[in-house]
């Protein structure tokens, strides 16, 4: 009886707003623009594998028992400046080997997720969903005079799976994904954290983040790799 109160009075709160920052590393960030005429590079090997800070919010809402609505705003940006090892065709400008550029990578994102409390049990607790992403992208290098950009914006649809293990009744951990394949590309965004609930209303998270994907159509060939130490504060009102 005990156990019950500790375990589902967060749930009283149907209102819910995280604070996530995270260094951040890039192991791949490969780019061939346009798919057909550029020439390959690595924008990681360019700018630096990093750590670069990067910062998430996200806000929830408890409409019914089971549902809730989950929008998130998750902007990421790299610049650096390195040399390219051969000749470089990017968006139909040319960059010359062994003098300095300067790459920009962004890639920002905004997701509207619903998602549904498939099980809850005095442990586990399990959420499926949807989420619809806008994907605000830009690659740019500059040489001297010389500037050359590609930028999207597009609409991804993605899966929705949130898992929760409950250690005690402070302390759980948490596994969340939003992520979908296709033969054009594909786009993973998953994280593991463990949660500490300081209170009713306040939560501590600390984790690993990784978010992987990319596209390979006739227009851009763009298949990144980026890896988050995450730490978060969470509020629930």
């Amino acid at each position: 009886m005990l156990w019950i109160p500790a375990v589902h009075g967060a749930e009283d709160k149907k209102f819910g707003f995280e604070i996530e920052g995270a260094p951040a590393w890039q192991t791949r960030n490969d780019v061939r623009i346009p798919n057909n005429t550029g020439t390959k590079f690595s924008l990681r090997d360019l700018q630096g594998s990093g750590p670069t800070a990067v910062a998430r919010i996200t806000i929830d809402y408890r409409f019914l028992p089971k549902h809730e609505l989950r929008l998130l705003a998750a902007p990421f940006s790299v610049t650096g400046t390195g040399r390219l090892s051969a000749p470089t065709s990017f968006a139909g400008t040319s960059f010359a080997p062994g003098q300095d550029v300067l790459g920009r990578y962004e890639f920002n994102s905004y997701r509207l997720t619903y998602r549904y409390r498939i099980y809850e049990g005095s442990r586990w607790t399990w959420k499926l969903g949807a989420t619809g992403k806008i994907r605000d992208a830009k690659i740019e290098l500059r040489q001297g005079a010389v500037t050359a950009v590609d930028d999207n914006v597009g609409f991804v649809p993605l899966v929705h799976l949130d898992g929760e293990y409950r250690f005690s009744p402070k302390w759980r951990m948490n596994l969340n994904m939003d992520g979908l394949a296709a033969k054009q590309g594909r786009a993973f965004d998953i994280s593991l954290k463990m949660k500490y609930d300081l209170s009713k209303n306040v939560t501590l998270g600390f984790g690993y983040r990784t978010l992987e994907g990319g596209a390979d159509v006739e227009d851009v060939y763009t298949f990144a790799w980026v890896h988050y130490a995450t730490a978060s504060i969470a509020f629930r009102f």
